[in-house]
């Protein structure tokens, strides 16, 4: 397939990728740790670590532990705080080139809103992604994301100081009815949904008869949970009507057309990144082959077409 670009439209809204490999965000720090392993310039898009309005130091140690097909982590979404990375972190980056999508945490409605509005108005971030896999403090801890009105209040409190930039928010799969909180989430003003966010888990030290990380639960991700990433974006597609963005599990280019197979649009490559920190720039390259084996002439020929049997 000659052309692999993507364009992502919703509400008036346009994100234009070259391709459709992006990075996930606390996969990829903030890019620039990335430039001896490949061209930024060529991957698709670029989602950066999650973003606070403070400073965070995360959780204690330790944060990350390998299970069998993946990983569980708890890292704590550690980062410099909204003002450093307005400072510090951008301008490295060729984000004239690639689409920058800044990747939002808080714990409360207010924060979310003083956050995407200070990140909104700068050129250098092409879209806003929104984490509802947070604690609502004021709900006492429960995640915004596993309820729909909190998932709908946290989407619209966003959307409204976005401006022109796209809204992608990440749903998590630690739900009954993930279709449930993604038609919330569409009807609130959402532009694009991610799917999926890690799933819950954690793992035992049988020495130590400790739990593993130090903060549990944790997020498993990695190939172990591509199966529920497939069915979460599946079910997902066949109900809304904005662009998803496939992730969970991606090592290959054959994951990555079985993600637009089942619904997606682009696709979010995270734990490969820990095994192989080339692998986002590898799918680019392998893409044009794939699609030639598999006789794939368009995106839209293949978004959406499994089949279920019978």
């Amino acid at each position: 397939m000659e052309k692999l670009t993507v364009s992502l439209r919703s509400n008036g809204k346009v994100l234009e990728l070259k391709n459709p490999v992006l990075t996930a965000s606390g996969t990829f720090g903030y890019g620039t740790e990335f430039l001896p392993y490949g061209d930024l310039k060529s991957l698709g898009g670029m989602v950066l670590k999650g973003i606070s309005l403070r400073p965070r130091e995360g959780n204690p140690m330790p944060r990350i532990v390998e299970t069998p097909c993946g990983m569980l982590n708890a890292v704590g979404l550690q980062n410099c705080g909204a003002t450093a990375f307005l400072r510090d972190k951008l301008n490295p980056l060729p984000w004239q080139e690639t689409p920058v999508i800044a990747n939002l945490y808080a714990d409360s409605l207010e924060e979310f809103a003083e956050l995407a509005g200070l990140l909104a108005v700068d050129a250098r971030i092409a879209a806003l992604e929104v984490n509802i896999s947070c604690p609502n403090v004021a709900k006492g801890g429960s995640l915004f994301g596993q309820d729909p009105a909190a998932a709908a209040a946290v989407t619209d409190a966003v959307v409204k100081r976005a401006g022109p930039k796209p809204v992608i928010v990440k749903l998590t799969p630690n739900v009954t009815d993930i279709v449930e909180i993604a038609l919330a989430c569409e009807g609130a003003g959402a532009d694009m949904l991610s799917c999926i966010n890690t799933v819950a888990g954690l793992a035992v030290d049988l020495n130590t008869r400790k739990l593993l990380p130090a903060r549990v639960p944790a997020g498993l991700s990695g190939p172990a949970i591509k199966p529920v990433g497939l069915r979460c974006v599946w079910q997902v597609g066949r109900s809304v009507r904005i662009p998803i963005i496939g992730v969970g599990g991606i090592m290959s280019v054959e994951d990555v057309l079985e993600y637009m197979l089942v619904g997606a649009s682009a696709v979010q490559v995270g734990t490969a990144t820990f095994t192989r920190p080339d692998t986002a720039f590898a799918l680019v390259r392998d893409l044009p082959a794939a699609c030639a084996k598999y006789g794939i002439a368009s995106w839209d020929e293949l978004r959406g077409k499994a089949e279920a049997w019978g």
